[in-house]
C-alpha cells in the first residue's frame, strides 16, 4: 500500500499568469520559483512555495484545447481551484491499488510534469474533485 506524504501543491487555473503572479509576489510578498511551460499539458505554471513546503501553482493555459482553457470556459473566465495534488511515497503502487480498488483514473501510468515531478490524475468522478497524484525524487 502507497503512503500520502502530504499536501503538494493546489493548482489554480488563471486567465493571465503574469498578472497573477503579481498579486501572489507583489502583493501577498509570496516567493516565487519562476514559470515552466510542460508542452504536452497545454500549461504554463507558475509556483509559490509555503512555509509548510506545500506550493501554490498557478496555471495559464498555452492551447485553446487545454484542460486549463476549458475550465477558464466552463467558469466564465474566473480563476479558480482546478486540482489539489497530494505528495505519494510511490506513484505507480499508488496507482496500482487504486485500481485494483475501481477508482476512475485519468493517468494509469505516471508521466513527467512540472518541476521534474511524476505526476498522474484521479478521475473527479472518484471523489468530486480533479486529484493529482506526484512523486518528486
Amino acid at each position: 500500500m502507497f503512503k500520502i506524504l502530504g499536501i503538494d501543491h493546489i493548482g489554480a487555473a488563471v486567465p493571465n499568469l503574469e498578472e497573477a503572479t503579481k498579486f501572489w509576489n507583489e502583493t501577498l510578498g509570496m516567493d516565487y520559483s519562476g514559470k515552466e511551460t510542460v508542452a504536452d499539458q497545454k500549461v504554463t505554471t507558475g509556483f509559490f512555495p509555503t512555509p509548510n513546503g506545500a506550493e501554490i501553482e498557478l496555471l495559464e493555459a498555452t492551447e485553446p484545447d487545454s484542460p486549463i482553457a476549458k475550465y477558464l470556459e466552463k467558469n466564465g473566465g474566473r480563476a479558480g481551484i482546478q486540482h489539489v495534488a497530494l505528495r505519494v511515497d510511490n506513484l505507480e503502487q499508488a496507482l496500482a491499488d487504486l485500481k485494483e480498488k475501481g477508482v476512475r483514473l485519468i493517468d494509469e501510468k505516471p508521466r513527467k510534469g512540472a518541476g521534474g515531478a511524476m505526476i498522474a490524475f484521479v478521475h473527479p468522478k472518484a471523489s468530486g474533485i480533479l486529484l493529482e497524484l506526484c512523486q518528486h525524487d
